[in-house]
């Protein structure tokens, strides 16, 4: 009977799962991990800090009648009253115990859940490095790494190690890689090969001090166009390899910088940066700062790994090729879709498309009663904030939300069939304004799914192709 239950066990745990396994659950040094999780916390505490001094709770959640929602999380609603405040004020406390390491395990998936939350309130608001925030904190909330340098490992003498499971580590470089990659891979469109539109907007930056007469040449578009290219291409590479890591993190330091101070990408650079440091060797803090030295104690005894159960370990193993296999497929399902990505939005978000298109859009929607023979066009500024009005009329997605939302509220008033057009004239990195949904649908009508919505018209205009159209009624 026992010889039949190993060979079901061998059988359940063949070679290569028990290498990998093994692999993934080798001991390395917590330090990176460690520094990681402080700076994460400092950052967060410091964006939070962000929205109390310029009043964007208020702004964003509190004021707005209306909020575009992410497929599938229409549910998501903002706390009522000055319930945002206190969601604000808790996020902030979260931020501080992952810094300093206060009831981890507890206060990390809190502060995920909490965080998630805010981000899926509302479309509008949405950016590559909040989302970036949602799954580095995941992988924190997943790993201990509260181990060294926190207040639970001061508390609990038990779970004090120096060392980390492999895959904590190798999982946040993998994700670091994959977000420099795919935005490699996502400038190899046509239009950033012309070096639109990285053109225009540094030349706007001309009044910069010193390198602003700069950025108004040729020279300098190239630079950062072909440049910024080749660095999201390799920088992940080269911060592995030893021999070329200090020239890859000089590169990052330059290019984070350059990225705040031309451009308002919020926490972005400071969150890369930091996540940048664990693709060094995991126990270069030590060598660094006296904070991370090992202690002697443990020095006879380098890992806390226990034998890893065989279920456990293949659970682990499971989770993290399923977080990865998702991480690298999603950024490409918008291959998916028909047209331009750019213009149709459609696989946009989520796929690491940073900084890659410039869009201005010039909006009205219409209402129509067919049994009163009567058409009217839409106050937009009775429903939506100036954000909210600037950013719809470029994703397609979200003038569908808002046409379905006008109609319920129109037939709250009696008008049971009314129907919902929107004109919006787009322009894409400096093309002429073009219809981008076609104007005789009626939105009212058509279903929110994830398949390619026939009403989004192609964009057929190449680059170059600056001219507003004169006979433009929008304009």
């Amino acid at each position: 009977m026992s010889g039949k239950i190993t060979s079901l066990h061998q059988g359940l745990d063949p070679v290569g799962l028990r290498r990998l396994r093994d692999r993934m659950f080798e001991p390395v040094d917590v330090a990176s991990i460690a520094v990681f999780r402080i700076l994460f916390g400092a950052i967060m505490l410091w964006e939070v800090w962000r929205f109390f001094e310029h009043d964007w709770i208020r702004l964003y959640y509190i004021d707005r009648e209306f909020y575009f929602k992410y497929y599938g999380f229409e549910w998501v609603h903002p706390w009522p009253g000055d319930g945002m405040y206190y969601h604000f004020i808790a996020v902030g406390i979260l931020a501080l115990c992952i810094m300093t390491g206060f009831f981890y395990r507890i206060t990390s998936w809190l502060f995920f859940l909490a965080f998630t939350y805010w981000y899926l309130l509302d479309q509008t608001r949405y950016l590559n490095h909040l989302y970036l925030v949602v799954l580095f904190a995941f992988l924190l909330a997943l790993m201990p790494a509260h181990r060294a340098r926190s207040f639970d490992a001061m508390r609990r003498r038990r779970i004090r190690s120096d060392t980390i499971p492999a895959w904590c580590l190798w999982l946040f470089r993998i994700q670091v890689g994959i977000v420099y990659f795919y935005a490699g891979i996502a400038k190899l469109n046509a239009d950033w090969l012309r070096l639109e539109p990285i053109r225009t907007w540094i030349s706007k930056r001309s009044d910069y001090p010193i390198i602003g007469p700069l950025l108004e040449s040729e020279s300098a578009a190239w630079f950062f166009g072909y440049g910024g290219l080749a660095f999201d291409l390799v920088v992940a590479p080269a911060l592995l390899w030893s021999k070329t890591r200090p020239w890859a993190f000089a590169a990052c330091v330059i290019f984070h910088v350059l990225n705040k101070c031309l451009f308002n990408i919020g926490i972005f650079p400071a969150t890369m940066l930091a996540a940048t440091l664990i693709m060094f060797s995991p126990d270069w803090p030590r060598k660094l700062c006296f904070f991370f030295a090992p202690n002697p104690k443990r020095q006879n005894n380098p890992s806390r790994q226990l034998e890893i159960p065989t279920l456990h370990g293949n659970c682990i193993v499971a989770l993290v090729v399923l977080y990865l296999a998702f991480q690298v497929l999603v950024p490409l399902r918008h291959f998916l879709y028909p047209g331009n990505v750019h213009w149709t939005e459609e696989g946009h978000r989520f796929s690491w498309h940073m900084k890659l298109r410039s869009k201005s859009a010039r909006t009205k929607v219409f209402a129509t009663d067919p049994e009163r023979d009567k058409t009217w066009e839409v106050p937009l500024k009775s429903y939506l904030s100036r954000t909210q009005r600037k950013k719809m009329g470029k994703w397609p997605d979200m003038c569908l939300q808002f046409s379905h939302y006008l109609a319920d509220k129109y037939r709250e008033d009696g008008y049971e069939n009314v129907e919902i057009r929107v004109q919006t004239r787009v322009s894409l990195n400096g093309r002429s304004r073009k219809f981008m949904i076609d104007p005789d649908v009626d939105l009212a009508k058509e279903r929110r799914t994830l398949w390619p919505a026939k009403w989004i018209l192609p964009l057929v205009e190449p680059l170059p192709g600056y001219e507003t159209s004169a006979d433009d009624p929008l304009d």
